[in-house]
């Protein structure tokens, strides 16, 4: 049982165990010392965060542990998610560390290991951090310490490396882009090379005080992206979240393309041009159904794995497909990076528009959605609520009553003590009525 690591690292408020100061420079030690343990040398780690207000205290106390353990430490500052696993395999460190709460208000913050090849870290090599966090291990001598340095042009290598997942001289003059940053880790490398390709760039909410990241605005709260992409007359609409590791777009027309379409948007694209490995992408369990049938049009498959990007990478790895992603915005595409990259999804959106000449809005616009709807049910503690046999019968009889013309998912949240039910459907009317009554009577069970 995992006690401090989640799906996505370990995540929680600002001043309360396990996201302190006194934590963070125990979970550096622990980490520091597996780490060597396993290298069989003093490791090299790179530390990434994004604009929170907490990353200067996080970071400082994280950078303290691993120093104080021996690791040397490369400090890039503020840069996106997927920045950090490229950076890590570029500068030839043994660890990445990124500092974000992801799409997470700006009072909570999370700590992410990445491996020297940009990947996450093992789940075995996870839990030896959390038995040491238990069991830390003497301090070495005073003059074997690490040191600390930072890394000035660490989003100029980003940069480039963006604009390399391209055709050479790709430009995309004409083309008028409307970027919501959310305040968050990409408030400057986003505008930045949209203007660089040659884009007329609207820039909204890059303007981080430390307090905004997430506020009304990115990914989770793209309503205002809407309603400037169609008041500038814009041809596109990209919003990110905080650590800008996922994407939603929208159209001319200011309507949201969400992870789905933009799965089948660029998964058609890339199939046409025989750059779609294994003859599917992986999606998870909350995908539409209408996703499936158009793949299944096109002739290709869909794998469904569980929530999370951690699972859509491990699937996509066994089944040898090289794209994959999620509803809510997570694009992960193998063959450029190693985790979800919402500003390499984008590029690759105006790509498919570039090479096709279609807007946006003509893109996978048949494909077909089935009316879905997510409850949240707040949990005084996590728990594994399917291991409960009454709980299992209920869902059970839900999907019995939809008469294999829909899905229902219930899970706990991998990073907040909710549970989530997902219900599914062709008609929307039997839906509603479905999910409502199986919330109902899961809530009067599990709270």
């Amino acid at each position: 049982m995992r006690r401090y690591f989640g799906t996505d690292g370990v995540r929680g408020t600002v001043n309360q165990e396990p996201m302190s100061a006194e934590f963070s420079l125990v979970l550096g030690r622990a980490a520091g010392h597996v780490l060597t343990r396993h290298l069989g040398h003093k490791p090299h780690i790179l530390i990434g965060k994004d604009t929170r207000l907490s990353g200067y205290m996080i970071e400082s106390a994280l950078c303290a542990g691993l120093t104080a353990q021996g690791m040397n430490v490369l400090l890039v500052g503020p840069v996106p998610t997927p920045a950090v696993a490229y950076l890590t395999r570029s500068l030839r460190a043994d660890a990445g560390v990124m500092l974000s709460a992801s799409h997470n208000p700006a009072g909570d913050n999370g700590i992410k290991f990445f491996a020297s090849n940009g990947f996450k870290l093992p789940d075995e090599i996870e839990l030896e951090i959390e038995h040491c966090i238990d069991h830390l291990p003497p301090l070495p001598p005073a003059l074997e310490i690490g040191k600390a340095a930072r890394v000035d042009d660490a989003r100029g290598r980003y940069i480039e490396f963006l604009k390399s997942a391209l055709p050479r001289g790709m430009r995309f003059d004409g083309l008028k882009v409307v970027i919501d940053c959310a305040n968050g880790a990409a408030y400057d490398v986003a505008p930045r090379i949209l203007r660089e390709l040659g884009c007329e760039v609207v820039a909204m909410a890059a303007s981080p005080d430390g307090f905004n990241i997430n506020r009304d605005c990115g990914s989770t709260h793209p309503e205002r992206m809407t309603q400037r992409v169609v008041e500038c007359e814009a041809d596109i609409g990209l919003a990110l979240d905080g650590d800008a590791d996922r994407l939603i777009a929208c159209d001319a027309r200011g309507q949201i393309v969400d992870g789905d379409r933009v799965i089948a948007i660029l998964a058609e694209h890339a199939a046409a041009q025989g750059g779609l490995t294994g003859g599917a992408v992986v999606t998870t369990l909350m995908s539409n159904m209408g996703l499936e049938r158009y793949l299944s049009g096109l002739g290709l498959a869909m794998h469904r794995a569980a929530v999370g990007d951690r699972y859509v990478l491990e699937m996509m790895r066994d089944t040898g497909c090289n794209m994959g992603g999620e509803q809510s915005g997570h694009m992960i595409m193998l063959d450029y990076n190693t985790t979800g990259d919402g500003l390499m999804t984008g590029l690759q959106l105006l790509l498919a528009m570039s090479e096709q000449g279609k807007a946006l809005a003509d893109m996978a616009s048949d494909m077909p959605l089935f009316p879905q709807k997510l409850w949240n049910i707040v949990m005084p503690v996590r728990r594994d609520v399917m291991a409960d046999d009454a709980v299992c019968l209920l869902v059970e009889q839900a999907e019995e009553r939809l008469g294999g013309n829909g899905r229902v998912n219930v899970r706990m949240s991998g990073t907040e003590p909710k549970l989530r039910i997902m219900v599914e459907a062709e008609d929307e009317t039997l839906m509603l009525d479905v999910g409502e009554s199986l919330v109902e009577a899961i809530s009067a069970r599990v709270c």
